[in-house]
Order: C-alpha cells, then sequence, then structure tokens
C-alpha cells in the first residue's frame, strides 16, 4: 500500500543577530522525535513551509499541500500571542509568535476544509483551541488554582503527572488504563473552543490534558489533541502506553483516502 504522507507544522527561528548560524535569516525545523513518532506508524512526515515572508515566491498555497497530503500534524514551540484570544501579554515573554500564530492557524483551517485529519500536540493543542474560538491562561501558575508545577526546564520532558480520562469519550476507547504524561508547558486552556469536548485532564487541578472536535464521530472535522508529547514517551519513563492516539490520527487519514 502507498504510504500515508503527513504534514507537520514548521517551528520557526526569526532573525536573530545573536545567532551564529544564519542570523538574519528565518529558519523552518521540526523536533527530530516528531518526525520519528509518525514514522512509527509507517506514515511519511513532510515538513509544512509558511508559503509568506520576505523571501516568498511562486503560487504554492497551504492549500495545496492540504489537498496533497493526508493529515496534518501540529506540534509543541513558542507560546501563542494573546490577541489571538483577545488579550494582552501580562509579560513580555509571553507575548508568544504571532507569526507562527497566523501561520499555523491558516494551515489548520486548509486542512479541516479539505476534510484532512488534524492532531495538536502540546502548542499544538493550545493553537487548535484558539483557531476554534477558545482561549488560554497565560500562565498556569499565576492565573489558576493548580499547585502542581507543569513546566520544568531542567527536567523537560522527565516531569509527569497523572492522567484522569473522561469516562465514554473516545479517549477512554483508546487509553483505557490510568497513567502518568509528561509535562512541559506553562500554558493552558481556559475556555474551550466551541464544538469541543474535554476527554482528559490532570487531576490535581483539572488542567485540560485532552480534547476532540465533536466532529470527529459525526462526519465532521477529524480534529483531536492532546497537551503532552507522546513522541518524548518511552517505555523506560513509567508512562502510559499511547501509541494508540498515533494509529487513530493515521486510521483517520487512511478513511479520508478511500
Amino acid at each position: 500500500m502507498e504510504r500515508l504522507k503527513i504534514g507537520v507544522s514548521a517551528c520557526l527561528f526569526h532573525p536573530d543577530p545573536g545567532r551564529r548560524a544564519f542570523a538574519s535569516k528565518t529558519l523552518h525545523y521540526l523536533e527530530q522525535s516528531v518526525a520519528h513518532w509518525i514514522m512509527a506508524g509507517g506514515a511519511m512526515p513532510v515538513l509544512i513551509p509558511s508559503p509568506t515572508g520576505d523571501t516568498a515566491r511562486g503560487d504554492v498555497t497551504l492549500a495545496d499541500y492540504a489537498q496533497w497530503l493526508d493529515g496534518v500534524v501540529m506540534h509543541g514551540g513558542a507560546d501563542l500571542w494573546p490577541g489571538n484570544y483577545g488579550e494582552q501579554p501580562l509579560r513580555p515573554e509571553w507575548a508568544g509568535d504571532k507569526l507562527r500564530d497566523d501561520y499555523e492557524i491558516a494551515l489548520l483551517k486548509a486542512f479541516v476544509a479539505a476534510g484532512k485529519p488534524a492532531f495538536g500536540i502540546c502548542r499544538g493543542l493550545q493553537l487548535i483551541n484558539v483557531a476554534f474560538g477558545g482561549s488560554l491562561y497565560q500562565d498556569i501558575s499565576s492565573q489558576t488554582a493548580s499547585t502542581l508545577r507543569h513546566q520544568d526546564m531542567q527536567a523537560y520532558d522527565r516531569l509527569f503527572h497523572g492522567l484522569h480520562i473522561e469516562p465514554q469519550s473516545r479517549l477512554s476507547e483508546l487509553l483505557p488504563q490510568p497513567g502518568r504524561v509528561n509535562s512541559v508547558h506553562h500554558q493552558a486552556i481556559k475556555a474551550l473552543a466551541q464544538g469541543f469536548v474535554v476527554e482528559a485532564r490532570c487531576p490535581e487541578g483539572g488542567i485540560i490534558e485532552a480534547i476532540r472536535h465533536q466532529g470527529c464521530a459525526r462526519g465532521g472535522p477529524w480534529v483531536a489533541a492532546v497537551q503532552w508529547h507522546p513522541e518524548f514517551h518511552k517505555p523506560e519513563y513509567g508512562v502510559i502506553d499511547d501509541s494508540a492516539l498515533l494509529t487513530d490520527f493515521l486510521s483517520a487519514a487512511a478513511r479520508q483516502k478511500t
């Protein structure tokens, strides 16, 4: 069978005079383990560049990628620009990356319009929620009652917490066993976007950990996302086996081809 082709949204390095390599250039990249996670399911990851910018040429659009590819993964990275959900940054370092937001929101909408599935990881979950009209806590520790640390840059992907999966959700079918997941974020969903349901929360503080569009089960948009990084999970970490997330997403991508 022909392998599925899965698009991956790009992280952006903007021009930075303090950077030693390509200091004046905009760089597009993805984290290696995201590509390897997709490849673990037998699919081919394809980095999707932004078609805009001061070096833009030609007439290739994000809609062209959405027609050619079978699905898209929105992956982790910088904070979102609060202006996209009607707020001002509470601190300068939480201003996010508006250029990446604009590119990824347009990318997500192109795939939804083409009837192709989209899966979000960490920032990807937050981006999906904002793109569909939801909002975020700019900082969990200062804006919520949660006392649990969700980000530790020293521990990074070795910081874990438990996971409560909502009964009767699709996620409860995919991940029937309780367990723990990694936590690499300081922002989180505040107001859930219309049309989505919560599929999992952190037991300590109730932070939303997984969402799914109601259209997934009704012939509408197939859009799902998790706040943790499944691509970072290794059995030796004592984490939940969430390999079924990838299988479910790729199965949706395969169905749209038939």
